[in-house]
Order: C-alpha cells, then structure tokens, then sequence
C-alpha cells in the first residue's frame, strides 16, 4: 500500500477499514506467538556473520591507513551497515527476543551497546515505553522523533517554532543528531535515564566504551580511533536516525488521540513496511519490516519476513521504498483535521486557504 497521499474521505476509510480488519482477526496473538520463539542456530549465525565480518573490515581499515584518507573512508560505508546490523542485535536483546535466556540476551545486549555506543538498560526501557505509545497523540515523546500538532506549533513563540523547525530540517536531524546519539547518551540526564537501573547501565556503557577506547589507543594509537571507528559509528548513526523516521513519519500514519487509540491498528497502520533492496535489508536487520516488529515485539529479526509473508495480516501495512522514503524529510507537523502529517508549506497553505475563504 502505497504512502502517497490521500483525499481524506479515501484516508477515513482506509484506516476504518484497517481497524475493521485487525479487530476482526481476534487471533492476532497466536499469530505472531508463533514466531516468537528464538532459534539458537540462527541467533549464534547472526552473532558470527555480523561481528566477525565487523572486525574484519575495522582490520582491513587500519592497514589502509598507509593509503589516501578516501580509501579508509571507503571502507566505513560497509562498517557502519555491519554497526547498524550489530545495533539490531542488541535491539532483539532489549526485546527478549534475540534468545530464549534473559542471562543470555542481557550480556549480549551489553556488549553489543558498547559496540554501538549505546546503553543496554536505558535504551532498552526507552524503547519499551515507545512500543507501548506509538501512534498515541496524548503520549508522545518516548523513543521517538519529537513531532507537534499544527495547533500545538501555532501556539509556540517564534522563537520555539525556529527551534522545531531546526529540529525537524533533516541537515540538522541527520548531520548533527548522530552526535547526540553518541555524546548525549553518555550522561544520565541527556539520555532521559529515569531510575537507577538505567543510571547504572549509561555508567556501565561509559566503562565499557572507555576501557575498549583507551586500550585501542595505547595498542594501535588514536589515529586507529578517529580515522576508524568514528566515521563507522556516524554513518551507522545517520542511518539509524533515518531508518527511525521514516517508520513512523509518513503521510498516512495512524495516530490518534488516547481515547481512540488501539494497539493492534497502531502498530500496523502506524508503522511501515519499507521495502528496501536485498543487500540493505541484510545490513538493516529486516527493520524495515517495522509494521510485523511493533504487534509483535518479540519476534525476532531473523523470523520478521517469513511472519509478513505468511500471514495475509501484514499485507495491509503502508508500504514505501527507499526511493519513496526520501519525500518524507518534508513531513513536519500532524494535522488533526486532515488527520495525517503535513510538511511547513501544507500548513501555510491551509491556513491561507482558511484566511481567503473567511473574508469572502
């Protein structure tokens, strides 16, 4: 289904006719039940062929250091997949997905957060509150891109709208937010830790992250760091930061105010399935099947495809390409009237249009 947009009396009956859909099919549980049992096999296969090709092409990236800068360079694109790949893991973690142990997918978590520069315990509580919220209007802000109703922008200072406006302009969204990812979640407050678990485990990450770096730079010098690993983890961070926008920011999204909001119709209806080519779909961990992800949080990555292809459920997913995926860097603000997200200039319009129609 595409995200193209829609005159408002086919959007109205799209997503009533999704909600008629999803509550009709009652076994919505047992369907995604079936595929939320972790195979040890896989989980071990994904483990080897994430972090061993990781290693090796950060290896093949310090011999190149000898060689023009643009090659090492180079090098960082297939890094930062194999990073994004290696974020995944650590995401299936938080889920308790990755693999039938808690013990288990914890550690892996952790060391997979380090990798990532992400911390395990606070992420994966963030995240939580995310599942349980996207698509509810009255409960925004967890895990996800801050984005304001057109009242709700219409009412700020000017000052506050050139600060949403910057936020939302993706020079700024991608060019600086990686920096936040890396450096804002190194501090308790930044990272929006709200308990002392979460305390310890932006701590613990700070540890991990520090004892790997310094040892790095005493074996291998801080050039193997900055020319390495740095452009590796910002790429990896671009991508991640883009990947997250476009699952829940499109045209059609279904998202609704606390009273009227369900579950069920959220998750497949609020998020996309977006198709992406074979090779990135490896790297990106079969995220872009975010609709299967969010009603069935505990699949795990590597049983997401044949969960969407099995079951006719999925099919009524908004669906967008990557080529698709890039007009939506003009969505800005959620319109409750249209009920669906407008870009800046829509807004503008739609109020000049209101002004004219008013004075005639």
């Amino acid at each position: 289904m595409s995200t193209i947009a829609q005159p408002e009396d086919a959007r109205a009956q799209r997503q009533a006719g999704c909600r008629v859909t999803l509550n009709s099919m009652r076994e919505w549980r047992a369907i995604v039940a079936r595929y939320q049992v972790p195979s040890l096999r896989l989980a071990i296969g994904q483990i080897a062929n994430t972090l061993i090709p990781l290693a090796a092409v950060l290896v093949l990236m310090y011999f190149s250091l000898s060689w023009p800068r643009w090659v090492t360079l180079t090098f960082s694109l297939p890094a930062a997949g194999l990073l994004v790949r290696t974020f995944i893991i650590m995401h299936d973690c938080a889920h308790g997905s990755f693999l039938r142990q808690r013990r288990a997918n914890e550690i892996i978590g952790y060391l997979t957060g380090v990798i990532t520069l992400t911390p395990f315990g606070q992420w994966r509580h963030e995240h939580a509150i995310h599942h349980a919220t996207s698509g509810d209007l009255d409960r925004r802000g967890h895990g996800d891109i801050v984005t304001l109703t057109v009242t709700e922008y219409l009412a700020r200072s000017r000052w506050q709208r050139l600060t949403y406006r910057l936020y939302r302009n993706p020079a700024v969204m991608l060019g600086l937010g990686p920096f936040y990812l890396v450096f804002g979640q190194r501090l308790p407050k930044l990272s929006r830790a709200t308990g002392s678990a979460q305390n310890r485990s932006v701590w613990l990450t700070n540890a991990g992250v520090a004892i790997v770096a310094t040892a790095v730079v005493l074996w291998l010098g801080w050039k193997a760091v900055v020319w390495i690993y740095v452009p590796a983890v910002y790429l990896s961070a671009v991508a991640g930061i883009w990947l997250f926008y476009v699952q829940h920011q499109f045209d059609d999204a279904c998202w609704e105010r606390h009273e009227a909001w369900d579950y069920p119709v959220a998750a497949v209806t609020g998020s996309t399935c977006l198709k992406l080519p074979g090779v990135l779909q490896w790297f990106t961990g079969n995220i872009g099947l975010h609709h299967v992800h969010h009603l069935g949080s505990r699949i795990p990555n590597y049983h997401l495809q044949r969960c969407h292809d099995e079951n006719p459920l999925f099919q009524i997913a908004p669906t967008l390409t990557l080529w698709q995926s890039l007009r939506l860097a003009r969505l800005a603000l959620w319109d409750e009237a249209e009920r669906r997200l407008v870009s800046f200039s829509e807004m503008r319009a739609a109020r000049a249009g209101s002004r004219r129609g008013a004075a005639a």
